[in-house]
Order: structure tokens, then sequence, then C-alpha cells
């Protein structure tokens, strides 16, 4: 039962990240707390076991996505390349941040974040083309952002990068593209964070690398890696608006149930 979970979780973390540029964590991060808080884990470790868990996931998830977006010709290269220098440091120092608070606290900001990111779907608030592509030095200290936010909440940074590329004049297909091969760069290098800051911890499950789950690990992957290429090809070919509001009740229930 516990695989079978873990199956169908990569199978929708895969279709949210080809479909909205995200690394399917909001969801991954919720699913794996109350999994393993439901299998008896520590409280204090369960919620950096999920976050560390779920980027290590996106990287799989996010190979896939990159490669389907890129064969549409969408990624913009150019861009991914200064974002990436800023994402690397950031999403390092967002898994040494994550590791200085509490499991219980650490479940309330992401729940805070989940509830933010489920009203801004549910009003569709977007920010207004402002400028143009920025430059390097700009691209740099937001990936630096980016990063560090991602590694914490144990997403991709699509539900940031996304905004902030079209805020910056780039198309929402292109925003999109270029977010999902941002994912890439978040998941390896708060993946491997997560792995060091929770080497040395006693009270985690057998098959536990650091702060990440190799079953969960698994599952998540076998299927997210197919089904990320389903996303990728619905975001070319549907209008997303149902499945964003469907999907941010289910994130507005997951934060609130984190906050209560």
């Amino acid at each position: 039962m516990e695989l079978l979970l873990y199956l169908v979780l990569g199978a929708a973390a895969g279709v949210l990240a080809g479909l909205f540029g995200v690394g399917g964590g909001l969801i991954i991060v919720p699913v794996l707390v109350f999994s393993f808080s439901s299998q008896g884990m520590a409280p204090e470790i369960l919620t950096h076991l999920a976050v560390g868990t779920s980027l290590a996931t996106i990287v799989f998830t996010s190979i896939n996505s990159l490669l389907a977006h890129h064969r549409m010709g969408a990624v913009r290269w150019p861009l991914f390349r200064w974002l990436t220098g800023g994402i690397l440091l950031g999403a390092a120092l967002g898994a040494m941040t994550a590791a200085l608070i509490q499991g219980p606290l650490l479940q309330k900001i992401i729940g805070t974040f989940a509830i933010v990111i489920a009203v801004q779907m549910v009003l569709d608030l977007k920010p207004k083309a402002s400028g143009g592509v920025p430059g390097k030095p700009t691209l740099t200290v937001a990936g630096g952002v980016i990063g560090w936010a991602s590694a914490i909440f144990g997403i991709g940074g699509g539900s940031l990068t996304v905004p902030f590329l079209v805020w910056r004049s780039v198309p929402m297909q292109q925003a999109v593209a270029t977010s999902a091969a941002c994912g890439l760069p978040i998941a390896i290098a708060g993946a491997l964070s997560f792995v060091y800051t929770g080497w040395n911890e006693a009270d985690l499950p057998q098959w536990s690398l650091g702060f990440v789950y190799l079953p969960a690990l698994l599952g998540i992957a076998v299927t997210s890696m197919f089904f990320a290429r389903i996303g990728a090809r619905l975001a070319h070919r549907l209008s997303p608006r149902l499945l964003k509001r469907l999907f941010a009740l289910l994130l507005f229930s997951v934060g609130l149930s984190f906050l209560i």
C-alpha cells in the first residue's frame, strides 16, 4: 500500500511538473509528511525528511519535463545559465536554513506558503510585464532567492520562477519551460544539501540517506518520469484553468491542515 501511494504521488507530481512548470513538491511534501507520520517516524525529523525526499524526486521529474519543453524549443537557455549560478548557492543555503528550523515550525511555514500559492491560483494573480528581460546580475540574484526558498519548501521553484520571468516580459510558455529547466539545479543542490545536513541524525528510518527516504524516492521517481512528458504536452494543448483551481483547492486544504 505504501509503494502504491508513492507511485500515484509520482504520477501526480509528474503531470504538475510538465503542466505548470513546478516540480510537484507542493503535493509531494504534504503527502510525505502525512505518510511518514502514519508510519510512526519521529516528528522532529519527518518534515525535513519529506522536504529532502521531495527535492530528490524533483531531479527525475525535472529531467523529463526539461527534455519535453526543450524539444518544443521553449527553454530560454541564456536565462537558465545565469539563474543557475544563483540557484546552486541559494539551494544549499536554503537546506542549511531548514536544518535550523524545528519540524513543527517548518510544517507551519510550508502550510502558509501552500495557502499563499492557492490564493494566487484561485484569483489568477499574475504580475504585469515590467521592463525587459533582466540582465545577468539580476538573474543571478533572483536565482539565489528562488533556490533558497525552494530548498526550504521542497519545491522545484516553478511557483517563484514563472512569476518572476513573466514579470520581466518573458512569454508564459517560455517562462514555464525555463522554470522547468531551473528545477533541475534546484533539486540537485537542495537534495545533496539535505543528504549532508541529515547525515548524522539518529532518528532516521532504515533506508534513509540523510534526509532522503529512498523507498519513497524510488516509488515517486518511477511514475513521475513518465507523467512529466504528458504534463508538458498538455501545457501546449490545453487551458489549465480548471486544473489550476482544483489544484489550488487541494493546496488550501493541505496548508490549512498544517496550520491547525
